[in-house]
């Protein structure tokens, strides 16, 4: 893919996130209190994400899971494009390299299940890959809700048994192998279970 010569600025923020489907979306939060409740409180952690996002300085680029809809995000503040096929590490790694190849010089990724998740701590991502190659936020069950690099790492995305407690440890072991350096954000939640929802009060409203 050839650089983009018109891009708006030198950051990237990639979104993942899931089409919004009843039944296909926070299945292990729906084991407990059934699909449709977890359908709304994904509807409201979309909502969350694209209030923080929407005013950063960065372009932002959606990536969705199925398909591209038509939908409460704007075509004129995110950059839609698909997921490609593969484990979420092949499809991380793809996005980063879209990203790279277009021009930008430093990249960031999020999902859309961090309730905790504010403007703030994305300012601090972008700030910390002025000094590091490697930013990361920690998630509470051992995963990251965050990872950003100034130049794409493709070893953090190998080998990796995603969903998992030691997600987050892996990557950090990988990094100092190949003396890369890393800032750790503060650690948040990532809603995936009931435990995780009562600890969030605005979703639990």
């Amino acid at each position: 893919m050839a650089k983009k010569e018109n891009i708006s600025a030198k950051n990237a923020l990639l979104i993942f996130i899931k089409n919004p489907v009843l039944g296909k979306v926070k299945t292990r939060l729906a084991a407990s209190i059934g699909n449709e409740k977890a359908l709304a409180i994904y509807h409201r952690l979309l909502e969350h994400t694209r209030k923080e996002t929407q005013t950063l300085t960065a372009d932002k680029l959606l990536f969705y899971s199925e398909n591209i809809p038509d939908d409460d995000w704007s075509n004129k503040t995110y950059e839609k494009k698909m997921q490609e096929s593969g484990d979420l590490g092949y499809k991380m790694k793809s996005a980063f390299s879209q990203a790279f190849e277009q021009g930008y010089e430093k990249a960031v990724i999020i999902g859309s299940d961090c309730a905790e998740l504010k403007k703030q701590h994305l300012e601090n991502a972008f700030a910390a890959l002025e000094k590091h190659d490697v930013v990361l936020g920690p998630a509470n069950d051992g995963g990251y809700y965050l990872i950003g690099f100034q130049r794409l790492i493709n070893e953090v995305f190998d080998n990796k048994t995603w969903s998992t407690a030691n997600v987050l440890s892996s990557t950090i072991k990988d990094l100092e192998r190949l003396n890369k350096t890393y800032f750790l954000l503060p650690t948040l939640i990532d809603v995936d279970n009931y435990e995780d929802l009562q600890s969030i009060d605005w979703l639990k409203a």
